[in-house]
């Protein structure tokens, strides 16, 4: 169902921001040591989060915005849309469709699972190269993250932020409006499911699947906001226990 959907993402919502939060990493963190003169101020990101989910479209909102092209916006969408932890996320999804016996049509067993497999994979795909490629391209729509960092609010400033930028996006001009890449976009690949969906073509069923498309995407971006945050955490804490480990040795 849908409300037990989006009440287990709240909670990892907030599991994610509270453990960003802690541990020494507060927007009020010691702040990094200045850079060398002629250095690069840009941070690198992370291409995968926790080393598996795809990243390929976060860039820091303290950096001066430089527009991407067409081209760019569609290799982003194909790198979201073929990686391999793609079809991870694709069988999490079918197994929990399963479970729920969505689209009764399909039937259980392996071959109802397969089904949803591959239903669901192609809900991603198509998803993925609306909203971060096509209709980008087409309405002059930056599709990447704006990622805020640390010492930008607290965490939970940080989570609204990020849920609320599938309603807010940049243009290539660097203004900012209404996402509509984002709704118009999951609402055409929502159109499109209908045809390899026949038990939920209803009004209800459409704003559902779109309902968790955006909400998806939300999730997508809270993980983007606070990845490194995170991962400072645990490097902080491994090397902790290493120093404990080697005091011990001695």
């Amino acid at each position: 169902m849908l409300s037990v959907r989006l009440l287990i993402a709240a909670t990892l919502l907030s599991g994610i921001a509270a453990m960003a939060q802690s541990d020494g990493v507060a927007p009020n963190d010691a702040a990094p040591a200045p850079a060398a003169p002629g250095a690069l101020s840009a941070p690198v990101e992370d291409k995968r989060i926790f080393g598996v989910l795809p990243n390929n479209r976060t860039a820091e909102a303290s950096t001066p915005f430089e527009p991407i092209t067409a081209g760019h916006k569609l290799t982003i969408a194909a790198k979201d849309s073929f990686d391999w932890p793609v079809y991870l996320t694709a069988a999490g999804f079918a197994g929990l469709y399963q479970i729920e016996n969505q689209n009764p049509s399909f039937g259980q067993g392996v071959k109802g699972y397969a089904r949803r497999l591959g239903t669901s994979y192609a809900d991603q795909t198509i998803g993925n190269m609306m909203t971060e490629g096509i209709m980008p391209s087409v309405l002059h729509e930056d599709p990447r993250y704006f990622r805020l960092g640390e010492g930008k609010g607290s965490g939970w400033y940080r989570t609204w932020y990020a849920l609320s930028r599938i309603m807010v996006t940049k243009t290539d001009s660097g203004k900012t409006r209404f996402n509509f890449s984002e709704w118009v976009g999951n609402a055409g690949a929502v159109a499109l499911s209908n045809a390899w969906y026949p038990d939920t073509r209803t009004a209800t069923d459409n704003l559902e699947k779109l309902a968790i498309q955006c909400a998806t995407d939300a999730f997508s971006n809270v993980l983007k906001e606070f990845w490194p945050d995170v991962k400072r955490r645990l490097h902080k804490k491994h090397e902790s226990e290493a120093s404990a480990g080697a005091t011990a040795f001695r």
